[in-house]
């Protein structure tokens, strides 16, 4: 169930964000369609469903969300009859995507009258992820929105759905927690341990629900060694060794996101060592720390620069298809070599 029993106060960080939300519902000014964004785990679905339990809540106005009605209760669970949530569907490939049959369900939904809530209320998760008959088929709706319909999208970025849509909503850009913050949300709140709390809040880069994810489920933790293990095989290979790696990877496409993520990160504390001061603070892999130090004196700030480009570029050719081996080939071609 996602925590709103507090109300607002549930809601770690974002304060300008609840300000904004609350006082919209407070002062009876709720636009009809809002768009959510940033990255992965930084809290867009936990506050949309936090405002739209708030929409219609049946406590005092000054208390909603009291996260103890019956309206309260259904939307955290997902159940109340007037609150549709729509989730890209997964592909064989591994691929998300919202597809027109799921918008004109949706669209028949809102059609009709609320059953017992204030609103109708849609939540659209992850809704760059739409093809473009959805995303189109859907800006009707963003066009003449029926009567006492609200609608709640997120994305990870404005520029990644539709700009007409885009413009029709009204933007509530999330930002990353600092880190302190999510360690202590971690410990306060979710019951974590200060030695695993300092190091998702490390890891999590300022997204408080990918950190409260990989906590309940440890196969985050394992998934992320194993990526480490496979990044230190590759450093120190040879150039055959990393062609064969290359195609071994390649055959499990829909894991390369996720590992070049891991990559990503490694990289930029390599790059926050080489080109800033040594803050081991600010390194998101904190566990690694004495290797990343022994690894900054080998290779110079060209090859460190190189391989944290090539990997930004190799995980935006994966989102537009790019052949996996031939990625991964340029990507190993271009890390430098453990001594």
């Amino acid at each position: 169930m996602i925590p709103f029993a507090s109300g607002w106060k549930a809601i770690v960080g974002h304060e300008w964000a609840v300000r904004l939300l609350s006082n919209a519902v407070a002062h009876g000014r709720v636009g009809h369609a809002y768009l959510f964004t940033g990255p992965d785990g930084i809290g867009k679905m936990t506050l949309a469903r936090t405002f739209a339990a708030a929409l219609n809540c049946t406590a005092p106005v000054g208390e909603r969300p009291c996260g103890q009605c019956r309206s309260c209760q259904l939307i955290a669970e997902d159940k109340h009859p007037d609150v549709r949530v729509v989730v890209p569907e997964v592909s064989e490939r591994g691929t998300p995507s919202i597809k027109i049959e799921a918008i004109r369900r949706l669209q028949g939904d809102l059609s009709l009258s609320a059953y017992e809530g204030r609103y109708k209320i849609a939540l659209l998760r992850r809704f760059d992820t739409a093809n473009p008959n959805a995303a189109n088929a859907f800006l009707k709706t963003l066009e003449e929105p029926p009567a006492h319909v609200i609608l709640l999208l997120t994305a990870t970025d404005a520029d990644s759905v539709l700009p007409t849509i885009n413009s029709r909503c009204r933007t509530v850009g999330l930002r990353p927690l600092a880190t302190p913050l999510v360690e202590e949300a971690l410990l306060t709140r979710f019951g974590v341990n200060p030695n695993e709390a300092n190091l998702l809040a490390h890891l999590a880069d300022g997204r408080v629900g990918w950190a409260v994810g990989a906590h309940r489920e440890p196969a985050a933790l394992h998934d992320r060694e194993a990526q480490l293990v496979t990044l230190d095989q590759a450093l120190g290979g040879s150039l055959v060794a990393r062609f064969a790696l290359a195609e071994t990877l390649a055959r499990k496409a829909d894991t390369l996101p996720p590992l070049l993520r891991t990559w990503l990160s490694w990289w930029r504390d390599m790059a926050l060592l080489a080109f800033g001061p040594h803050r081991d603070d600010a390194i998101s892999n904190i566990d690694r720390v004495e290797q990343l130090h022994h690894l900054a004196g080998q290779w110079s700030r060209p090859q460190v620069l190189a391989a944290l480009r090539q990997t930004e570029a190799a995980l935006r050719q994966l989102a537009q298809n790019g052949n996996a081996r031939l990625v991964l080939e340029n990507v190993l071609l271009a890390y430098p070599r453990t001594q």
